[in-house]
């Protein structure tokens, strides 16, 4: 059974910079905003797409304050891009201050543990954060750990905080059965069959720029249609999988707001002839963008 609190089509969502390569604090909030308009369901920011290991700690503390401010502050999900565990609880802290209890949490990156060091990673951090809702963040490409089924299943029943994990790794999305947990998977590839399976649904970078076809694959499966679109949908996917996935996404969006060009080192953004090769064969799919 999916969680209720958090559950359907989310993107991972682009962080915006001025020139001086400072979050563009307005620009990001908008941007993220014009998705939930456009069909997505929550948003996330600070993930890996949003280049949150490369932004200062206040930076996102500033606009985590600033996005208390939003009418649509319910729907936001916080992750911090930090190794650090005192670090984290005082990003998250701030949320929850500003009433946004959701969050997406990795855990540490760099050193290498194990299930018993991942999980007192996370009782610490609930220990001093006891109204987090967590959802955990299994992408070992990134971070260096893989969870295991087993380690999920325990977090889940002696933590009633964690009610989530997105799955990018997609090692146990298909083999975690969990009452009231919600299971993400982080592809296009694999969000028809994550919804087959009981799945709450996806969270994802390239649903920065489709967010109305996803969640239209979203909600025909909820209404027990069948939708050409989550073809349309994967295939899209698989134009932005050829390039990396933030250079990609920001020099596409580029092409309407030169803001997106602002990157911070070592990201970078496509070079003209990936750029005008990404373009080409999103326009021979007939993709129009969502947001």
């Amino acid at each position: 059974m999916i969680n209720k609190e958090v559950y359907g089509i989310i993107p991972a969502a682009m962080s915006i910079f001025k020139s001086d390569l400072t979050l563009d604090m307005e620009k990001t909030l908008k941007h993220s905003e014009n998705l939930l308009k456009s069909g997505s369901d929550f948003i996330v920011f600070f993930g890996s797409t949003g280049q949150s290991q490369l932004i200062s700690s206040q930076e996102k503390k500033d606009f985590i304050k600033y996005c208390g401010k939003s009418k649509y502050k319910k729907h936001f999900i916080f992750g911090t891009g930090s190794n650090s565990l005192q670090e984290n609880i005082e990003i998250i802290k701030i949320a929850q201050e500003n009433e946004m209890y959701l969050s997406l949490l990795m855990g540490s990156a760099y050193f290498s543990y194990d299930d018993e060091g991942a999980y007192d990673w996370y009782k610490r951090f609930i220990e001093k954060l006891p109204k987090s809702k967590i959802i955990l963040y299994n992408f070992e490409k990134l971070s260096g750990f893989k969870f295991s089924v087993r380690l999920v299943e325990k977090l889940a029943k002696d933590f009633s905080q964690i009610i989530g994990i997105k799955d990018s790794t997609a090692n146990i999305y298909d083999k975690i059965k969990i009452e009231n947990f919600s299971i993400f998977v982080g592809s296009e590839l694999r969000l028809l069959d994550n919804l087959k399976i009981g799945g709450a649904g996806i969270i994802s970078a390239t649903i920065n720029v489709t967010s109305t076809i996803a969640k239209n694959v979203y909600d025909s499966f909820k209404k027990s249609k069948e939708t050409e679109l989550n073809e349309h949908l994967i295939s899209i996917r698989k134009v932005f999988d050829k390039y990396d996935l933030i250079s990609g996404l920001h020099s596409y969006k580029a092409q309407e707001d030169s803001s997106y060009k602002n990157l911070i080192p070592p990201l970078k953004i496509l070079n003209d002839t990936d750029t005008e090769n990404l373009i080409s064969e999103l326009k021979k799919l007939k993709f129009k963008k969502a947001a």
